[in-house]
């Protein structure tokens, strides 16, 4: 962003964008305890959780809620659902305040952003009063409003990124409503872990736009082409990590015919004893299944899910091939180096944490720092996209 864009922003604009980005690390973080702790459904019923708008201290309190008749109150893991609702929610009503600054001195566009924004929320008492229909059309024609902004404005002053985001940040609270009502479903829940991170990206790319500090490099177009192919191969891996988590693959490659129970989970590199075990990738990989059905444990049989594993560990490997010959790259250039090594540490630890989740069987800190992991790296090539910039370019 040039010197005259600048001051078109609010003040304090790239602060509030610098909490959000925290803020939404912390949403994925937390959103990967409670979905690798198994509590995604702890809470039936959407956005309340047991009638609630916390939740219940006891069992007793849940049992006259209809949502007890579909599962029941769990103390330990009740709360930690409906703390992720509630942070997700406060990120949301802070990407509004993002979007309403961005956009302030556009022709309406605060009035859209507002219009949209109240159609979304009605939809959520008609949601919660029956009216499906209604609620869906409000929540489409909020979502239509906000994409339709995003299409005419320039991001001169980073409205089309900001209102982007809140679309994105609308369509998250429907994904987190499918997760619940869809029962796991694995395409809501990779779709819902993909859009967390894809809102981390839009948001971190907004505060460094709007914080300055470029990175000036001669060959700064070959460079964001390097990172543009880098943030697509890890966008593919985070892809099949949520399809991985979302069918629970992680352990298919445990020694399922060997006796002790703790050689069961390490069978790492070979898959069941072997370099290329037999794996049906084509029911593996069915992204659309029946509505209705449970899918928390999964639903896949053992060559399905060697299957999404196989594919998760060679995707892997592409990946850290691909960063790693980025790392290289970084270490020739002054000025790089820095980020190169801190590049090169995500990838080793990544990788590292990808082989411990196979190792000791998939431990609940240890599988919620690879998630971790994947938004560092999301936070370095991201920052290098949004800094870099040819010595005397305008932005």
């Amino acid at each position: 962003m040039n010197a005259t864009a600048r001051p078109v922003l609010a003040r304090h604009f790239h602060r509030l964008a610098w909490l959000a980005v925290l803020l939404t690390a912390c949403v994925v973080v937390f959103g990967a305890f409670v979905r690798l702790s198994d509590a995604g459904l702890s809470c039936p019923d959407w956005p309340t959780c047991y009638g609630r708008a916390t939740w219940p201290s006891a069992p007793q309190d849940a049992a006259a809620h209809v949502a007890s008749e579909i599962r029941q109150f769990d103390t330990t893991k009740a709360w930690r659902e409906q703390v992720h609702r509630h942070l997700a929610a406060t990120l949301g009503v802070l990407v509004l305040v993002l979007a309403l600054m961005a956009a302030r001195r556009r022709r309406y566009g605060s009035a859209q952003i507002v219009g949209a924004s109240l159609l979304v929320a009605g939809a959520i008492p008609a949601y919660m009063q029956g009216h499906i229909g209604l609620a869906f059309a409000l929540a489409g024609a909020g979502e239509a409003i906000l994409l339709l902004a995003a299409l005419r404005w320039s991001n001169i002053d980073l409205a089309r990124a900001a209102v982007l985001t809140l679309a994105v940040i609308v369509f998250q609270a429907l994904l987190g409503k499918w997760t619940v009502t869809l029962l796991l479903k694995p395409i809501i829940v990779m779709g819902h872990l993909l859009g967390g991170l894809l809102t981390f990206s839009l948001l971190l790319w907004m505060a460094w736009r709007a914080t300055g500090l470029p990175i000036q490099l001669g060959d700064a177009p070959l460079h964001r082409r390097w990172l543009i192919a880098g943030l697509v191969l890890l966008g593919v891996q985070i892809a099949l990590g949520g399809w991985t988590s979302a069918n629970y693959a992680a352990l298919a490659c445990g020694g399922g015919g060997w006796t002790t129970a703790q050689h069961h989970y390490l069978d790492f590199p070979k898959c069941v004893g072997q370099w290329w075990p037999p794996a049906d990738f084509r029911e593996g990989f069915v992204l659309w299944r029946g509505i209705g059905v449970d899918y928390e444990g999964g639903v896949l049989d053992g060559a399905s899910r060697i299957a999404i594993q196989m594919a998760h560990r060679i995707m892997a490997l592409v990946v850290v091939a691909y960063l790693l010959a980025m790392v290289v790259r970084m270490f020739r250039i002054p000025g790089m180096r820095g980020w190169g090594v801190l590049l090169a540490l995500g990838v080793l630890a990544q990788a590292t944490l990808g082989v411990l989740n196979v190792k000791l069987a998939l431990p609940l800190p240890v599988a919620v720092l690879h998630n971790a992991g994947a938004v560092l790296l999301l936070f370095v090539l991201v920052t290098l996209l949004a800094r870099l910039k040819r010595p005397g370019l305008l932005e």
